[in-house]
């Protein structure tokens, strides 16, 4: 009887430990899926504020051609 025992709570400490394992694991993947979505969420917003930037600029030029005379370019 006390080797049944002893393999239940060997099965019962394998079992933790590899749920355990399966949770760090899984910790680590969701650590590094989020620093990911960070970096590159970030890359976006600045892409975005270049282009805000590069548009600001190119609606200054067009109003500034509008506003020469017409015989100057």
């Amino acid at each position: 009887m006390a080797s049944n025992a002893d393999s239940s709570t060997s099965q019962a400490t394998t079992s933790d430990d590899a749920r355990a394992d399966l949770t760090v694991q899984l910790e680590d993947l969701l650590n590094t899926l989020s620093n990911k979505f960070a970096g590159v969420s970030s890359e976006i917003f600045a892409k975005m504020d270049e282009m805000s930037r590069r548009l600001d600029n190119l609606e200054a030029q067009v109003v500034a051609n509008k506003e020469k005379p017409t015989g100057q370019n």
